[in-house]
């Protein structure tokens, strides 16, 4: 809204042409998310505690988890608030993916917090029955990957496949992308969901992978740097590096609050929003192959539950890890939480640079 009132203003003051520059007001996005978390955060964190929307810690967890019970949870409102209020004040709202992208991580953020209110105010342990969640979430991304088609065959999003390291192999899949996107979605929601299990874990991880998002997204809306990395232009998805900004800014705020011991935890709301959202920003900018590496720690939680799963029913009984997610089972073997926690966020950060490498080696 602000970039609609301030842009227009340099016609008679040349200071307000500063606005008109992606990456002022992508600083002003993370500034403001900033802002309004220090703000809110304490209020909110005391609203909570009055009404006693604590979370509920599982049994069959680790036992040193059980002193957490009753920390505020489902502050991941906080951070979706942090992030879209920033973006309508700073972005440019006719652009079409930025309005993709506040709708998915309010739509995600919409089944997360139900699953958490039936956990913490219904009492209901299980929250939403997995089957329930699943489909809801499978519902929610195609419902947006009908929307990115329909943009396709308007001309107003690629519908090629880029892979990496393959400068000339870009098939044009039409409405064949529609699985694909539902598939990065779902499962891009549901890794960030599965890494939360530590004070400080998902929300770092998550501030990590937004913010090489953020800068993928400032170099594929570039035409002179897109060109040079060989990486494929989208106009577009320059304007969704300033929603990436008020993301970032929005994460690193909540990890005030959340890192150890948690003053509060983001819950379902958090975890679903921004896992669809990286998922989507990926798919937006063309770079759903590099999703896996920037969230290469995610990519791996889910997988350790999934391997887990499967090995305990094949085997009848049997465990490849003590417990998952795999953040448990460092847990189990002796490791402090702190040190899982800054350990994986090395990992992170190793991966996310790594990520940005390979644009040059294509």
């Amino acid at each position: 809204m602000l970039y609609f009132l301030l842009v227009p203003l340099r016609e008679y003051i040349s200071f307000f042409n500063v606005f008109r520059y992606i990456t002022v007001r992508t600083a002003l996005a993370g500034i403001t998310a900033l802002l309004i978390s220090f703000i809110l955060g304490p209020w909110l964190i005391k609203k909570l505690k009055k009404y006693q929307i604590g979370e509920e810690i599982r049994a069959e967890g680790p036992q040193s988890h059980l002193e957490k019970k009753g920390t505020p949870s489902m502050g991941g409102i906080l951070i979706i608030a942090s992030t879209i209020i920033p973006t309508l004040l700073w972005g440019n709202l006719s652009n079409l993916y930025v309005l993709v992208a506040i709708f998915a991580m309010f739509s995600f953020g919409v089944i997360g917090f139900w699953d958490d209110y039936l956990k913490i105010i219904e009492k209901k342990p299980s929250g939403l029955i997995i089957r329930h969640k699943f489909i809801l979430q499978v519902f929610l991304a195609g419902f947006t990957a009908f929307i990115l088609i329909y943009l396709g065959l308007r001309g107003e999003f690629n519908l090629n496949l880029y892979f990496p390291f393959f400068k000339k192999w870009v098939p044009y899949l039409g409405w064949f992308y529609l699985p694909w996107i539902m598939f990065i979605l779902v499962s891009s929601s549901n890794s960030v969901n599965f890494a939360d299990g530590l004070d400080g874990l998902a929300v770092g991880l998550t501030f990590i992978s937004a913010s090489a998002f953020t800068a993928l997204s400032y170099i594929a809306g570039h035409a002179v740097f897109s060109e040079y990395l060989n990486i494929a232009r989208v106009p577009n998805a320059a304007e969704l590096t300033v929603f990436g900004g008020a993301m970032s800014g929005a994460c690193l705020a909540f990890l005030w609050f959340n890192s150890h011991p948690a003053e509060i935890f983001m819950g379902d709301v958090g975890a679903l929003s921004l896992g669809g959202t990286l998922g989507l920003i990926s798919i937006l900018i063309k770079q759903e192959f590099l999703l896996f590496m920037v969230a290469g720690v995610f990519i791996i939680e889910a997988l350790s539950v999934l391997i887990q799963v499967s090995y305990f029913k094949l085997t009848g009984g049997k465990r490849v890890f003590k417990m998952a997610p795999l953040h448990h089972h460092f847990e189990l073997i002796g490791w402090s939480e702190q040190k899982i926690v800054v350990r994986f966020w090395i990992a992170a950060i190793i991966l996310a640079l790594f990520s940005l490498a390979t644009l040059k080696l294509r």
